[in-house]
């Protein structure tokens, strides 16, 4: 029987340290991030410009998170296509169509129109966040991997530091402008052509007896875990950028760009926190590292719920930062080294689906919350129940361990 299997040329180690690759990977992955966050301080604005628009207020939110839902479904896609016609072919179309569909917003006038231009978003990315972290796992083994996933997930937080702050400042001048950020993409576009080599895929005739014995089990155990850790994660975390704008707005009626620099704030020391990811891992166990996260995350939450002032809140962000920020290099780490390399595409769409699956639903959860308690009350709930699910994940770490052995 013949199986396909990933398989670097002899060159691959030398040519994934060279500095234009990993260049090239690092600012791809900032598209990701860029997708949702670069349009978050321009909210206030648009739904006052939309505000005779039946149920603006949520759709108006929708128009930040409707790219996650598109790229939940295009992660089912994508995690076969990568597997199948390539990473790199993926990462082309994919980038081309992030910069046509992202800037759309500029230009089109109803609410109907942009939720469209942002699902096709939705669907580029979820091209872009495969096929970039599924070349990092083929690229890179070992803690090299999780050194490179740390600094991918750094970089995208830095990403956002600088997508959010510029879009703040230019949604004061117009809530349009911060849709023109995402034409950016067509520069890092030449540089996947030019840097980025696609692994060798050889065809190894192996008969079916002695793949059983080679082949790696698929743990779908640990699987469910990690995609229901990063759904909850997501929802979660993205209260950030759908409702601080509204909070800060009526906790003290901060500007676009004060709110901008706030969530951007966050994202900094979730960047921060992510730079440490591989010297963590040396450390702690991935279920460890789960605990610590989500810990962390609550006492920001919970400092959010209860502050009284923008300094305050700030203070909260940073700290919810430095929690979030050892989650994702930890689940992508995690999944990597579990799963069979032909089987890693489809395994990191699933992550992809799960993470922006929850993007989605957190304003869908949320507004309905916000509306019955309030902002502030929404944070320390959702503080809350961070702490509960990392004091699960630690009352129940031996028998995680028990099916996980790298765990």
């Amino acid at each position: 029987m013949s199986k396909i299997v990933d398989s670097p040329s002899n060159t691959a180690p030398l040519k994934s340290n060279s500095f234009p690759i990993k260049a090239t990977l690092l600012l791809t992955s900032t598209l990701t991030v860029m997708s949702g966050a670069t349009i978050a301080p321009s909210l206030p604005a648009m739904q006052e410009y939309f505000a005779n628009v039946e149920n603006s207020a949520l759709l108006v939110r929708l128009v930040l998170t409707i790219p996650a839902l598109f790229i939940a479904i295009g992660g089912l896609f994508a995690g076969q296509l990568v597997d199948k016609m390539g990473r790199k072919p993926l990462l082309i179309v994919s980038t081309l169509l992030y910069g046509i569909a992202g800037g759309s917003g500029f230009i089109l006038n109803s609410l109907g129109t942009i939720l469209i231009g942002r699902a096709l978003l939705g669907l580029s990315v979820a091209g872009i966040m495969t096929g970039v972290t599924t070349l990092i796992a083929d690229y890179y083994t070992g803690q090299k991997r999780a050194n490179f996933m740390g600094l991918q997930a750094a970089f995208m937080g830095l990403g956002g530091v600088i997508f959010l702050s510029v879009g703040g400042f230019i949604a004061d001048l117009n809530w349009r402008f911060p849709f023109l950020i995402y034409l950016s993409a067509w520069a890092i576009l030449l540089a996947i052509a030019v840097t980025l080599y696609e692994p060798k895929r050889e065809v190894d005739n192996q008969t079916i007896e002695s793949s059983s014995v080679t082949k790696p089990r698929m743990p779908l155990e640990v699987l469910a875990m990690i995609y229901g850790v990063a759904l909850f994660y997501m929802v979660v975390f993205y209260l950030i950028p759908v409702q601080l704008p509204f909070y800060l707005q009526s906790l003290s009626n901060a500007s676009a760009s004060a709110s901008g620099l706030a969530i951007a704030s966050s994202t900094l020391a979730s960047s921060i926190a992510s730079l440490r990811y591989g010297f963590v891992k040396e450390r702690m166990g991935f279920v460890s590292i789960v605990v610590i996260a989500f810990g962390i995350a609550a006492v920001g939450y919970l400092v959010i719920g209860l502050a009284g002032s923008y300094n305050l809140v700030l203070l909260g962000l940073i700290v919810a930062g430095l929690g979030f920020g050892l989650l994702m290099p930890n689940l992508n780490v995690w999944l990597s080294s579990i799963i069979p390399d032909a089987l890693r595409g489809r395994a990191l769409g699933g992550l992809t689906t799960f993470f922006f699956l929850g993007q989605f639903l957190s304003p869908i959860v949320s507004q309905p919350i916000t509306n019955s308690i309030g902002l502030g009350r929404t944070y320390s709930f959702s503080g809350v129940a961070l702490l509960v699910v990392a004091l699960i994940f630690f009352a129940l770490k031996k028998q995680v361990k028990s099916f996980c052995q790298s765990c």
